[in-house]
């Protein structure tokens, strides 16, 4: 295999000849077409978050331009993308080894346009229903969907060594795209930055003027853009195409179910308490600019992602995912001590938002490690439930399994979009209070934390790591 020419070790975008676990390989080449794909799959996944969640945005201005939803049905509105994008996670986790990252990157970025124009369009009618803004939410789910598959795709081109960074890189600065339209959103909506063609202003009450169908076309361009250079610029591997029937043998691994549990405790809680940021500090801080801050929380999640997963690789990925949600248990404790709590207790903004940080910045670092976590699981279950299998296929089958795992829990994570803004809107409407949402997940944190110790962190472990 070392002495294939050229000409035969990649035809077109395809690469033939791909070892990354061979130092010399990937000294010669390897590691410079990894990290073209990766930084080519970076910014079209963090434009998929930045549509994904440019709905938390939407919905919190919706009031403010004549638009008479209940907090409840807000709630929804900011949940769907998050259930949409879930759902279509579970089908993207399969589609890598069948179509290829190159045409899937693409065709997945330009799906996007989908979301980003209708909301533009539907804001600008003051006669848009309620109904036609839920499917406008489900169609945001696209950019949902592209992480599952974004990461597959990249989890295929690493070795083991360094497949933890890179994993934490692409998803970190991935999942920076929700902080960066939180940021950029309420920016845009302030002025005609599309002129006459942008469409006009809504006139608020007190005479502002906002363009919030901005929120929408300002993604257009650089979609378009990012869709070119994956077109262009990527590759798919020969080895990594699969059927839907091999692919399925995850489904059939335990702990592909347990990581399912720890990356919803991580992943789950991030892209949930992202999308529903924005609508607590509002309902629970009526005073306070809830957009002026919103955007920060995803910003710590995303950062701190992409610049602790070389942590893991060095300390071992279970021992990390456990202290993380033994700082998540404190973190929303002290969430839920500084809200307001009845009328003569208006609760601290700095003290809820301080706890809030620690939050995101844990949820990023459990994002890395358990991600780390899983091609180490496999490379110790692979040989246990297969041994027939050695050499090449062996490798073949873990890398396969192993992004497979990556890309379904993600998936099931992503559920979190959805449950944890509905969660918010249920107790506030039961209760008048977000507080029981947040003693439930503090439970979830509580379990996530055992079952890291069960399988992964004592001396006894099953499958260490």
């Amino acid at each position: 295999m070392a002495n294939i020419p050229q000409s035969t070790a990649q035809q077109g975008h395809t690469l033939i000849d791909w070892r990354p676990e061979d130092p010399q390989f990937w000294a010669a080449k390897g590691r410079a077409i990894a990290t073209r794909n990766l930084w080519i799959s970076i910014p079209n996944l963090l434009l998929a978050f930045s549509v994904w969640m440019v709905w938390s945005v939407v919905v919190a201005r919706l009031p403010a331009i004549g638009f008479a939803f209940d907090t409840n049905q807000l709630f929804w509105l900011a949940a769907m993308p998050g259930l949409s994008g879930a759902s279509l996670r579970i089908v993207y986790t399969f589609v890598i080894p069948i179509f290829g990252g190159r045409l899937w990157t693409t065709l997945s970025t330009l799906s996007l346009l989908l979301p980003a124009l209708g909301a533009g369009f539907a804001v600008q009618n003051p006669d848009t229903s309620y109904t036609w803004f839920l499917i406008l939410a489900v169609l945001c789910g696209f950019g949902g969907g592209n992480f599952a598959s974004s990461m597959a795709n990249i989890a295929y081109f690493y070795p083991k060594a360094t497949k933890g960074n890179a994993l934490a890189l692409n998803a970190g600065l991935g999942n920076l795209g929700v902080s960066v339209m939180q940021f950029l959103v309420p920016i845009v909506i302030t002025t005609s930055v599309f002129g006459a063609i942008g469409g006009q202003a809504q006139v608020l009450p007190g005479g502002e003027h906002l363009w919030l169908q901005n929120a929408g076309f300002v993604w257009v361009p650089f979609i378009l853009i990012s869709a070119l250079l994956a077109w262009f610029g990527m590759n798919d591997i020969a080895d990594a195409k699969a059927s839907v029937r091999e692919q399925m043998s995850i489904l059939g691994r335990f702990h592909n179910w347990v990581m399912c549990l720890l990356y919803t405790g991580t992943f789950g809680s991030f892209i949930g308490y992202s999308a529903g940021f924005p609508l607590l500090i509002r309902t629970q801080f009526p005073d306070v600019n809830a957009l002026s801050y919103a955007f920060l929380g995803p910003l710590v999640g995303a950062l701190s992602r992409a610049a602790t997963g070389w942590v893991s690789d060095r300390f071992g990925g279970g021992r990390v995912t456990f202290w993380v949600f033994v700082g998540m248990i404190a973190a929303v404790y002290g969430v839920i001590a500084f809200l307001p709590s009845g009328t003569e207790d208006p609760g601290n903004f700095w003290g809820f938002f301080i706890a809030f940080m620690a939050l995101f910045f844990l949820t990023g670092v459990g994002n890395a490690s358990t991600f780390q976590m899983i091609p180490s699981i496999m490379k110790q279950e692979i040989p246990r439930l297969l041994p027939q299998l050695e050499g090449p296929v062996a490798q073949r089958t873990i890398e396969r399994e192993s992004a497979g795992i990556v890309a379904f829990t993600s998936a099931i994570a992503a559920y979190g979009a959805f449950f944890i803004p509905k969660a918010y809107g249920t107790s506030i409407a039961l209760t008048g209070a977000p507080n029981d949402a947040l003693w439930w997940f503090m439970g979830f944190y509580m379990l996530c934390a055992a079952v890291t110790w069960t399988f992964y962190t004592r001396k006894s472990a099953p499958v260490p790591c």
